[in-house]
């Protein structure tokens, strides 16, 4: 477990699938980069997400994926829905709000803070792969699509 937010941050990595004890919020405080996996199973993963001003995670679904996103930090808005047209559910959020993803729901993030959103995000089963760090959207984007 970290004692600190300087140990905090000096240890960020996946430590899956070993067991694991940490502050998850001292975690997603100190993220820095778009995502980061701190802990990946054969089962569940966990990534910390930074989220810049103005920036969303972008619309998509997970087919056969559930997941929760966790807000440690920031406001923003999250949309929801069946299909890519119809985001039925449109609902703020803020530091201490969880959202959660059933598999094959269509979903964005937008930050319409004037700060960096610190999120976590629980996918069930593994979204990425064990010790994925993206540190920009432009990079992650890059590396899902090919």
């Amino acid at each position: 477990m970290f004692h600190d937010m300087e140990e905090c941050y000096n240890r960020l990595k996946d430590y899956g699938p070993e067991p694991y004890v940490t502050d998850v919020a001292c975690a997603a405080m100190k993220n820095t980069f778009y995502r980061r996996a701190l802990w990946t199973g054969s089962k569940l993963q966990m990534t910390l997400m930074q989220i810049d001003a103005g920036d969303d995670i972008g619309l998509e679904v997970h087919p056969d994926v559930d997941q929760f996103i966790m807000v440690i930090c920031g406001c923003g808005v999250t949309t929801l829905g069946k299909s890519r047209d119809a985001l039925t559910c449109k609902t703020p959020v803020k530091s201490g709000y969880g959202v959660f993803v059933p598999a094959g729901t269509w979903h964005n993030l937008i930050n319409c803070g004037g700060a960096p959103m610190k999120i976590f995000t629980i996918y069930a089963p593994p979204e990425h792969a064990l010790g994925t760090v993206h540190p920009t959207k432009e990079i992650a984007a890059e590396e899902e699509h090919g």
